[in-house]
């Protein structure tokens, strides 16, 4: 086990570069096996989720290969079993896209339910509704979803709450489908929109990806392709707000500024100076900073995966804020943790009031889930002290190299193995 020991109340500021965006790369890979030859994925960020999926594609006789750390080769012309079990994939939540993608190419599938962070349910129905009205049958039995078909067929699918999984998982069980699909009440964010993409780049016909209203005209085949991913949205807030919180000067690369509106928004709200340009945005502080009122939305709403960051952030922030969290039923898990270095917020439900403070003192703390361990990482960063971090492994699953970033910007920040 590791933890990360950080000094704070260092100002940070220099670069950083933003890598390939996880939310999209778990989509992208298992997506990659609907064509029946070899797909390249490049831009790829090289974290424990990507390569835990290429692991679970090579026990299905996938051959997975990394050309370099941030580069797949991905080759299932040999692909033998469509079974992914509960120990391959219990450390990712988005193995549930192995269902859309083996039962779109091959018309079976059996997934174990999947793992990743638990901060709430996420039930999967609207996936099962989507995969029954294309015409397969759904069935779970001891942990397991199965899924079959003898073929599958467009239909108009609308999806009851907005889902990003379920409309990507439509999505690929879509592509290789007779006739039209029409998803409905889609999710708009920007990996839904690579992912349509990348199918398309394979030969797909997927229109209206970024809208609410995705078509899909089923295709008889797909095609290897070379692909590049997006930036990654969250990765990129991240190093946005400890440029904030640490009151410093940071410019962040290969982002995409439009992904970020929502959070530039708020940032300036809060008085943050805010550059954009072509790929990058330029964060400073000079000035105080006030408090602000957020709700996590859909995109292009805010973030619900840049909650635990902006509540950090806010906790430093003179006046009080209120988060509202919109999106998923219990994510302020972390928020405990946060009061261990100082902070002073108050939940109720689907509230957070926070009040902000001068400064905090750092401590001894656990990442609850991948988001809340980078909230705890901004936090770290703005306490006077020295500040421990149990739990990597979530860290790890999104973020690459996340304390040689932020050392390059100045931070006084280093991973240690944990003492017994």
């Amino acid at each position: 086990m590791e933890q990360l020991i950080i000094r704070g109340r260092k100002r940070l500021q220099g670069e950083v570069t933003v890598n390939g965006a996880k939310n999209a790369a778990v989509a992208v890979i298992p997506a990659a096996i609907l064509c029946d030859n070899i797909c390249t994925i490049e831009n790829l960020p090289y974290i424990d989720d990507v390569i835990s999926l290429a692991n679970t594609l090579n026990d299905m006789g996938v051959k997975c290969e990394f050309v370099d750390p941030h580069t797949l080769r991905i080759d299932s012309r040999n692909i033998n079993n469509f079974c992914a079990t509960y120990e391959s994939v219990k450390k990712i939540r988005a193995s549930y896209y192995l269902l859309g993608a083996l039962l779109g190419r091959y018309k079976k599938a059996e997934v174990a339910f999947p793992g990743g962070c638990n901060f709430g349910t996420r039930p999967i129905d609207q996936h099962i509704k989507g995969f029954t009205a294309l015409g397969a049958d759904v069935a779970v039995e001891h942990g397991m979803i199965k899924a079959s078909a003898e073929k599958l067929v467009g239909a108009q699918i609308y999806l009851d709450v907005v889902s990003v999984g379920a409309t990507i998982n439509i999505m690929l069980a879509a592509v290789l489908a007779e006739g039209t699909t029409i998803i409905e009440n889609a999710a708009k964010e920007p990996h839904v929109v690579d992912t349509a993409n990348f199918l398309n780049s394979m030969g797909a016909n997927v229109k209206g990806a970024g809208t609410d209203v995705i078509r899909i005209i089923g295709v008889e085949k797909l095609s290897g392709t070379n692909y590049m991913i997006i930036p990654d949205q969250i990765e990129a807030g991240t190093y946005m707000m400890a440029g904030a919180i640490t009151r410093g000067d940071v410019t962040v690369k290969n982002l995409i500024p439009k992904h970020m509106e929502s959070l530039s928004a708020k940032l300036i709200e809060m008085g943050v100076n805010v550059e954009e340009g072509d790929d990058f945005i330029r964060v400073s502080v000079t000035n105080p900073l006030k408090a602000v009122n957020v709700k996590t939305l859909p995109y292009p709403g805010f973030p619900t995966d840049l909650q635990p960051q902006m509540s950090a952030l806010l906790s430093v922030v003179e006046g009080t804020s209120i988060i509202t969290e919109s999106v998923w039923d219990n994510r302020f898990q972390y928020i405990d943790e946060l009061k261990r270095l100082g902070a002073d917020i108050k939940v109720e439900g689907r509230v957070a009031v926070i009040k902000g403070i001068k400064k905090l003192s750092g401590a001894q703390v656990c990442a609850t889930d991948l988001r809340a361990g980078a909230g705890l990482v901004l936090a770290a960063l703005a306490a006077e002290g020295e500040t421990t971090i149990s739990n990597l492994q979530y860290i790890d699953r999104g973020y690459e190299a996340i304390e040689k970033k932020l050392g390059g910007l100045g931070a006084d920040i280093k991973r240690v193995k944990r003492s017994k």
